[in-house]
Parts: C-alpha cells; structure tokens; sequence
C-alpha cells in the first residue's frame, strides 16, 4: 500500500527533488521550486490527484536555473531564453566556502576588469583583509557588482547599498553583541543567521514592493 499523499505513478516528488538539489543548492526551497514552476521555468506533470511528478529533466532544468542565478545573476526572462534556445551557460569557477583568494584570483575567478575590482574596494563595496585577500563573501559581492554593471550601475552608485547594510548592521548587532558579552559563542552564532536570514528577507521584500510601484506590476 502506498503512503497517503504520495504519487503512485513514476516521478519524483518535490521533497525528493529539494532532497536532490540541496546539496549544491543550500538556500533552496519547496517555495522556491514552485516559484519557478509558476514562473514557467519548469512544468512537471501532474497525477490525478494533483501531486507534481519531476521528471530528470525537470531536475535538470531547475539546477540549471538555479545555477545560472547563483553563479551568473542573470533574470529569469534570459534564463528562459537560454533554455529554450539549448544554450549552455559559461562555466563559473566558485571559490570554496573557506577559501580566501588573493586579487589576482579574485579577478580570474570573477573575470572583472583589476580595475572595476579597485574601484570596489574605493567605494568600500569590498575590503580585502590585511593580506590583501577576500573572503567567499567578498568574491560574491564583486560577481554582483559585475552583473549590475551591465545595468549601467557602476561602483560610485553602489555605495548606497553598502551605506544602508552599514545602518542594518548596527541595529543587529544591539541584538547580538549581548550574547557575545555572556560567551554565548553558539547562541550568538544561531541569532546571527536567523537575523541575517530576516533582514535580507525584509530588504528583498521592500525592494521588490519599491519597483513594483514603479513598473506598476
């Protein structure tokens, strides 16, 4: 007998499929997934109950979609185009999580111009550490900053960004400092990423309703 709520037929569900990206994918979710369903970067079928059944395709798709927004940053409107034209994507080296890499590094791993990198660090948008290298962290912010320059954004008009994580910053850690004070190293370090998690949240949100206002969609 079948568990209650499962698909009989073949597929996979789509708990099995988080199960399968997550992996390479830490920040996905089922929410997630279904956003780009609804977005028409994937259709599974559908049982008669309802239930989405992935295919290896559909799996497939999704990484690709996934990996093209982490690695390349690019909207959803061309990554739908580059996957119903069969286009594959660059590949992008990615730094691992402990890896710390000098400038020239950086600037081969993110194919920026030396002198875009420089000009981050003017506008403060990225600061290498005493040794002159850069965190993950850092490498990231220098891919994003690449991408919105093809937007026409350039460094001199991020600094607005890093002038408001600077504010948000500073109200969070009246929250974490404390803890910190008492040695609670492992309870600080759990409120930091749930804080961390809450206010990139917050931020999307009140983004995406600013532009909203303005494209009218």
């Amino acid at each position: 007998m079948t568990a209650v709520g499962r698909p009989t037929r073949d597929g996979a569900t789509i708990g099995a499929v988080l199960a399968r990206l997550r992996p390479e994918f830490p920040d996905v979710t089922i929410s997630k997934i279904r956003f780009l369903e609804a977005e028409g970067l994937v259709s599974p079928e559908r049982t008669a109950a309802g239930y989405r059944r992935f295919s290896d395709a559909d799996v497939a798709r999704l990484r690709f979609v996934l990996a093209a927004q982490r690695d390349h940053y690019l909207p959803l409107k061309v990554i739908r185009e580059r996957l119903d034209s069969g286009a594959a994507l660059p590949a992008a080296p990615r730094a691992a999580p402990a890896d710390r890499l000098g400038r020239d590094e950086v600037v081969a791993h993110t194919g920026v111009a030396p002198a875009l990198l420089a000009e981050l660090e003017q506008y403060g948008l990225v600061r290498p550490d005493d040794n002159g290298s850069y965190d993950p962290d850092g490498v990231q912010i220098v891919r994003i900053a690449a991408a919105l320059g093809g937007y026409g954004l350039e460094p001199r008009h991020l600094r607005a960004f890093r002038a408001a994580a600077d504010r948000e910053l500073g109200l969070l850690e009246q929250v974490v400092a404390p803890l910190y004070r008492q040695r609670d190293q492992r309870r600080a370090a759990e409120q930091a990423r749930e804080l961390t998690g809450l206010s990139v949240g917050l931020h999307t949100l009140l983004v995406k309703s600013g532009l909203r206002r303005v494209t009218g969609q």
